[in-house]
């Protein structure tokens, strides 16, 4: 009896254990619910100028001080006034704005603004003088860089003194969660007089009215320029969703000559000027915007609200100091007379594939792009050693930074980190390749005679290299046009762990707009370095893993960095503990993690592109894992999973690095395939998949940490909709975990109700045999003997089963001590048989002191 209900315990105690593990997904799935958002409402700003260490150039960042619009189609406006009263020049725009939050944005200067006010409704005005458009941005746009030597002329006697920041929020629906927005733009300022001064005319129309049903409707404007002469260098088209097409010209005796032409529904930047040309006094300024009224059923009129129209052209351009404007504006509409010789090139709508509209930003788009291995690229055949970092340079180019001849394995290190085969020499091949994006011929090479074991690689805005050696335990930058360093940091050969000693550094980042750089330190030490632009070192933070559940902060080799500016966030591969962790770049303040059971124990790289998308890769899967490796598409202001992706040749053996273009392309090195795979976006099914007939919703776990949810009380749902989204999706789930419920508590009971039934079978044969044997003595015997067969069946568990034991043995293992971490450079792949890592990094005591140096 007493057996039965030992039985019995382990069964509800087994039992209790599956039905929580059976409800976890569920409630793991609704706190992702409860506490994901868009993480926009990240003011890292500052209203101080940021100088420029060795410059007189400084920064200033222009946002919204953390607004919550209530109405769709809201315009607000914020005023900041330049710091200095002497003449400058802004000669650099940095966008902070997600088309998901905000529709569109712009920039003005002025002398006196509308309001006082922290911010105000921009229905009151943006300024009560002249302004002036400096700045446009809408649809996730790129940044926009002057040409040398132009700048907006601001302050002095003839510039204004403040900027106006007009942000335009479309749809309200955005800020449901009623986070606080901060879009706004970091301007660059200087100085220094500059010879040729910007400015923006802007071609609108204010008139224009799209019948429903019309496939093709024409909007044009045209003014008689007779200012002195402008050199157009860039354009940047607007409408909303109607506009096929907008197209510019210059029109002198009759001919046209195009000044700019793009589709408004691919991101609005300021595009190149094609051709340069010259608008002289006497010269038309032509523009046609191409809009449809297909699908509607209402007249459609020019507004300025997102169900209304717009049709701009602006065209950014540069003249002479001496007589200079900075703003100037057409309004007119145009003469049919004139227009009837408009090229036929401004009559057909640019295409726009579902690709590259998926890749614009809107993040329920961003679900159906699929990344497919691009198989005509010839440069997964490029001859190149163990692939340690890939970036991509201004142009676009993808730059490759490998081993060559040198090869991480169990003998490039002893115990205290010190490499031990300097006397084979430096990498004697060209250790940078800069390849053409297209066709893979390398374009350039560098890095001769300088690197030892190469590892992460990163180009900042101006092209320069910046690279870590993890033998010579140091962190270089490098000119793209030289060969000897700019600087070096860490001291060559020597592991430490002080401010002026890395140990085996793996991948620098660097901030666009401040300049300062991060290092992650990297296989030997937890922690990241922030450095000012100069090399001085500002900062650190991260600890060394405790625990088998890692804190946030804490890190087991951080081993890839990227940057996300629109944010203003720093995001590290933990790679040992698996998992993304995002900070504050300016504070070191831990934001969140982002954590996929599809990432397995390993999380290796991580990329960053416009737009809010975060691209990974993961590790070799260990021996009884089910993870692949592979890479991954997420949304970076909630973490889920988007894509996941693998090459249609050779296979992943050991991604390491990872980097994405502004167009969703995405390259990936391998440090054992000893390759590089080209991945291009294309249309795919949504992620609702339907199978044999069935349709099938993926439901993904994710774990997001962020600090303000620590303490976060636990909500009420109080909305009729909020109420129903939550019925459906526990009814959705019921269905899986009732079904997985019912046919493992099946299982459980059945196979402990065996041993229980022959348990039972030999009580009644025993006490069978000792009714024939001892007779009415049987009450007596089978006291004494209650220490028997049961007794001994139950004296096994003290040396058999033991719950606690068995559970515990399953909970992970923390590594400390001498145990071996993976590894990735070794020509020694894992074992499958064994589970156990390749032969490339160890874990071992702490670092002895570095010697002191004289220099």
């Amino acid at each position: 009896m007493a057996s039965f209900i030992s039985s019995l315990l382990v069964l509800f105690l087994i039992s209790q254990n599956s039905c929580y593990s059976f409800r976890s997904p569920l409630s793991v799935f609704k706190r992702y619910q409860e506490s994901t958002r868009s993480l926009s409402n990240d003011c890292l700003g500052t209203t101080r100028p940021v100088m420029s260490p060795g410059s007189s150039d400084y920064t200033l960042d222009i946002r919204m001080p953390g607004v919550t619009p209530t109405e769709s189609d809201t315009y607000l406006c914020k005023s900041y006034r330049l710091p200095v009263d002497d003449e400058a020049y802004v000669v650099d725009f940095r966008p902070h704005a997600s088309m998901d939050t905000a529709h569109h944005m712009l920039l003005f200067g002025c002398n006196m603004p509308s309001s006082t006010d922290d911010y105000w409704d921009c229905s009151a005005g943006t300024c009560t003088d002249k302004s002036s458009i400096m700045y446009a941005w809408a649809k996730n746009a790129p940044p926009t860089k002057l040409p040398e030597g132009v700048g907006f002329r601001v302050g002095g006697k003839s510039g204004n003194r403040y900027f106006v920041l007009q942000v335009h929020y479309g749809d309200v629906k955005a800020f449901q969660d009623k986070h606080k927005d901060c879009t706004g733009v970091t301007v660059r300022i200087t100085p220094e007089k500059q010879p040729l001064i910007a400015g923006i005319y802007l071609s609108m129309s204010v008139d224009t009215v799209i019948p429903p049903g019309v496939d093709a409707v024409n909007s044009d404007i045209a003014c008689l320029y007779n200012r002195p002469a402008i050199h157009p260098f860039a354009y940047r088209v607007h409408t909303h969703q109607l506009g096929q097409v907008v197209s510019g010209f210059r029109v002198r005796h009759g001919k046209w000559t195009l000044i700019g032409r793009q589709s408004p529904q691919l991101p609005q930047a300021f595009y190149p000027v094609e051709h340069p040309l010259e608008i002289s006094p006497g010269d038309i300024i032509a523009t046609r915007c191409l809009f449809t009224g297909k699908g509607k059923t209402t007249p459609t009129y020019i507004g300025g609200t997102a169900k209304d129209e717009m049709c701009n052209l602006y065209i950014m351009y540069y003249m002479d100091a001496a007589h200079a404007s900075s703003y100037m504006t057409c309004v007119q509409t145009g003469e049919p007379k004139l227009f009837q010789n408009i090229p036929e090139i401004a009559n057909v709508p640019i295409p726009v594939s579902p690709d590259m509209m998926m890749m614009m930003g809107h993040g329920h788009h961003h679900e159906d792009v699929h990344l497919e291995e691009d198989t005509d690229w010839p440069g997964v055949n490029l001859k190149v050693g163990q692939v340690s970092g890939l970036a991509l340079d201004p142009k676009n180019n993808l730059v490759i930074f490998h081993r060559g001849d040198h090869v991480w394995d169990e003998n490039s290190f002893d115990r205290n980190f010190v490499y031990q085969q300097r006397g084979i020499g430096p990498i004697q091949e060209s250790t940078i390749l800069v390849v053409d994006p297209n066709t893979s011929k390398v374009l350039k090479s560098a890095g001769k005679n300088l690197f030892f074991l190469p590892h992460g690689l990163t180009i900042d805005r101006d092209g320069n290299y910046w690279v870590t050696d993890v033998a010579l335990h140091q962190v270089f930058k490098l000119g793209a046009e030289k060969e000897t360093p700019l600087l070096v940091l860490g001291k060559a050969f020597q592991p430490g762990s002080d401010r002026k000693h890395f140990c085996q550094p793996t991948d620098v980042a660097v901030d666009p707009i401040t300049g300062n750089f991060f290092v992650s330190d990297g296989y030997c030490n937890s922690r990241i370095m922030q450095f000012s632009p100069n090399g001085m070192f500002i900062m650190q933070w991260g600890d060394e893993t405790s625990s088998t559940i890692p804190k946030p902060g804490q890190f087991r080799i951080p081993h890839s960095l990227t940057m996300v500016p629109d944010h203003g966030q720093l995001c590290v591969a933990d790679r040992e503990n698996g998992r993304i962790q995002c900070f504050h770049a300016e504070t070191g303040k831990f934001v969140k993690q982002i954590k996929h059971r599809e990432f397995g124990r390993e999380v290796f790289a991580v990329s960053y592109a416009p737009g809010g998308v975060l691209y990974a890769v993961n590790g070799k899967p260990y021996y009884g894992d089910s993870a692949p490796v592979q890479g991954f598409m997420l949304n970076f202001s909630n973490g889920e999973i988007l894509d996941t992706f693998i090459p249609a040749r050779k296979n992943f053996e050991m991604p390491h690095d990872i980097a994405a273009a502004d167009d969703g392309t995405v390259y990936v090195g391998d440090a054992h395939a000893n390759a590089v795979w080209k991945f291009s976006p294309s249309r795919a099914e949504h992620r609702s998949v339907k199978k044999a007939g069935i349709e099938v919703e993926e439901i993904k776990e994710i774990e997001i940490f962020e600090t303000h949810m620590r303490s976060r009380p636990k909500t009420n749902e109080t909305t009729t909709e909020k109420q129903a989204q939550e019925k459906q999706t526990q009814e959705k789930q019921s269905v899986v975990q009732e079904s997985s419920a019912g046919v493992s508590f099946v299982l459980i009971i059945t196979l402990l109700i065996i041993p229980i039934v022959v348990l039972i079978a030999i009580a009644i044969f025993i006490r069978w045999r000792k009714v024939r044997m001892y007779g009415g003595d049987i009450d007596h015997k089978s006291e004494s003997s209650s220490g028997g067969i049961l007794g001994k069946l139950r004296g096994k568990g003290s040396g058999g089963l033991n719950l606690g034991t068995f559970f515990a043995t399953h909970k992970g293992y923390s590594r400390k001590g001498f145990d071996r971490l993976s590894t990735e450079g070794s020509d020694q792949e894992k074992d499958d048989d064994d589970g156990s890592d390749s032969e490339e990094e160890y874990s071992a005591p702490p670092i002895p002191p570095a010697p002191v140096s004289s220099s």
